[in-house]
């Protein structure tokens, strides 16, 4: 059985406050007996402002917060996914990157968000991460001790074909860290990573932050973690806080067997005609 924690965060815009509660979460879960804990996007920096947000990045050699907590899982010998740092990929770049620390300390692996968020919700509510964010092209799917992770950001979660593919690579849990707007958060957050449970069989654990921002940001918090039968085992509601599932991984195995639709996958052409 595996013990995870989903931290759940209201992230504001400078980065070493961000970081030193995100810290103080971390050891509670820690103290919890959890030994995989997950923070949400954007963990150590929440700022909308272009030049701002470029003045504070780092870049990843030289990020304080990534130091952090990569002394912080080798102290504690834990598993820490830290769901996305912002970090600098050039001059006028940068990258929503995830980390997979192992207990050592060490990166297992590193994953930079692929689907840029560029909405508009109505209500001047408008989000272009294309013009400052570097997409990432590579899926990541990792085998380790406790299990095998499929990384994804946020946004992500609206393209099902990205968690089938982490499935059919192996995963059995699906890490979706995010920081959802609260209009589309209310709308689609429950149902859209239930389906992606269910549609792959895997379990689905989604930290995310929570409550008004510092830029005026609204985030609608809610971490979620999903079993491979599209169960809801554990909802963070809208605190901040740690919020702890139990994980069985043989209910993966039981899931893909009841519904083994990742061995019926087929190819198909689409013929389109225009009657109009």
């Amino acid at each position: 059985m595996l013990r995870a924690a989903l931290i759940q965060l209201n992230t504001g815009n400078e980065l070493l406050p961000a970081v030193d509660a995100a810290e103080k979460l971390i050891r509670e879960a820690a103290e919890g007996g959890a030994t995989f804990i997950s923070t949400p996007e954007t963990t150590h920096l929440m700022e909308m402002n272009r030049k701002v947000v470029l003045d504070k990045a780092f870049y990843q050699q030289d990020d304080p917060g990534l130091a952090r907590f990569r002394s912080l899982a080798a102290e504690l010998e834990v598993w820490l996914h830290i769901g996305s740092l912002i970090i600098r990929v050039a001059d006028d770049r940068l990258a929503n990157r995830a980390f997979l620390l192992g207990p050592g300390g060490e990166i297992v692996t590193q994953y930079d968000k692929m689907h840029m968020f560029d909405v508009d919700l109505g209500g001047g509510e408008v989000y272009r991460e294309s013009t400052l964010y570097k997409p990432g092209g590579t899926a990541q799917v990792v085998k380790t001790s406790i299990g095998t992770f499929g990384l994804s950001v946020c946004y992500d979660l609206r393209f099902p074909y990205l968690y089938r593919a982490m499935a059919e690579a192996g995963a059995d849990i699906v890490l979706v860290p995010a920081a959802f707007t609260k209009p589309t958060g209310e709308a689609h957050w429950h149902t859209l990573l239930r389906a992606r449970a269910i549609e792959t069989g895997a379990f689905v654990l989604a930290a995310a932050q929570t409550g008004h921002h510092a830029t005026g940001r609204d985030t609608y918090g809610h971490s979620l973690a999903i079993s491979p039968w599209g169960d809801v085992l554990a909802d963070g509601g809208n605190e901040v806080g740690v919020t702890y599932v139990d994980i069985d991984l043989a209910k993966v195995a039981e899931a893909r067997q009841k519904i083994p639709s990742l061995k019926h996958t087929r190819g198909f052409e689409i013929e389109y005609s225009d009657h109009s």
